[in-house]
């Protein structure tokens, strides 16, 4: 014996159950991150480090920033000041295919 939402479900087309509902993902908290450039060092190398100590990052100044979205890139830009707050202007938007493969 099948519950009521399961045969909801079952009649749904499959394009109607590939259509995202925006009134129920619009709640969902995700984590957004701002990737300046990534450094690989040893442990040692770590607890050596110390304030005005400066880590090399694999970037070349005026790279574009890499907006992250639970880990996966969305968008680049670069760093802008709002007011007295850091704030990032989009420069390029991943296309929805290419964002839609990290999820």
């Amino acid at each position: 014996m099948s519950t009521p939402n399961t045969d909801a479900v079952a009649e749904q087309s499959p394009d109607e159950l590939r259509q995202i509902n925006r009134e129920m993902i619009q709640n969902v908290a995700v984590t957004v991150a701002i990737e300046v450039g990534r450094a690989q060092i040893k442990i040692k190398d770590l607890l050596r480090l110390t304030q005005g100590s400066v880590v090399e990052l694999d970037r070349l100044a005026g790279e574009p920033l890499d907006l992250l979205i639970n880990e996966t890139v969305i968008a680049q830009g670069e760093i802008v000041l709002v007011g007295e707050r850091y704030g990032v202007r989009l420069t390029r938007v991943a296309p929805a295919a290419e964002r839609m493969k990290g999820l």
